[in-house]
């Protein structure tokens, strides 16, 4: 018998091949956006090594939320128009159609985050990770790219049309400019600063420099992992006791 939410998956992959513009988008903003920072205006940044080395974690972890509005918007079509009562005559599992979304959207994260490691080397990013370190880097942002899924699904279960959908993550998309990801937090003005220290975003991105640099500190990987865990709980939980109710 065929894994539910691997249906699911292979449903929302054809649907994506469909309408490959959210694909496109959620690969080509991010790297606009780090051509913009890093080669237009790189050179305005003072942060103590070469401005492609302090930007690119940063913009993996916008990567990541860039395709974000997309996946609320399927989540909520499928929930207003009808799909999900199909699916309950077929008797598929209700969490193997959340599921499907969530392996969909971070399968688009891993080719967003290829293409702007790709730009960062052409841009000469020269990380000094080792192997192991590498494989952090990309555990990391998997579990980021699982959190900010469940949390996204959530989101698009709770809004009331797929436009609303979309705007519900908008958040989670700039959120990133509000932390370290372009200049350090230490940089910023009053109450910018404090806020950019203590959103979840910026133990993440830092946890992605040090590891990328060869230096991690252990404070800032325990936060991040607390952080994706409290997020992926959350939305889990949220997005299961939505649907549950919507259903």
């Amino acid at each position: 018998m065929k894994n539910p939410s691997m249906v699911m998956l292979r449903r929302n992959l054809k649907h994506i091949a469909r309408n490959p513009t959210s694909v496109f988008n959620a690969v080509l903003m991010p790297v606009v956006v780090m051509l913009m920072f890093v080669y237009m205006l790189g050179d305005a940044f003072s942060v103590g090594v070469p401005y492609v080395d302090y930007a690119t974690p940063g913009m993996l972890l916008l990567a990541v939320c860039y395709g974000l509005g997309a996946v609320a918007t399927a989540v909520n079509s499928d929930m207003t128009k009808g799909i999900i009562n199909r699916f309950k005559v077929m008797d598929v599992p209700r969490g193997a159609v959340l599921t499907g979304h969530v392996i969909a959207s971070v399968l688009t994260n891993l080719i967003a985050i290829a293409a702007i490691i790709g730009v960062a080397f052409a841009l000469g990013f020269n990380p000094s990770a080792s192997f192991a370190q590498w494989l952090g880097v990309i555990g990391l942002v998997v579990l980021l790219g699982i959190a900010t899924a469940w949390l996204t699904v959530a989101l698009g279960l709770f809004a009331k049309s797929p436009e609303t959908a979309g705007l519900a993550s908008v958040p989670l998309v700039m959120l990133p400019f509000f932390s370290s990801a372009i200049v350090p937090a230490d940089k910023m003005g009053p109450g910018v600063k404090q806020f950019a220290q203590y959103q979840p975003f910026t133990p993440i991105i830092e946890s992605l420099r040090g590891l990328l640099n060869g230096a991690p500190h252990t404070g800032d990987l325990i936060a991040a992992f607390a952080w994706c865990l409290g997020i992926a709980v959350v939305g889990y939980v949220w997005s299961t006791s939505t649907f549950t109710k919507r259903a």
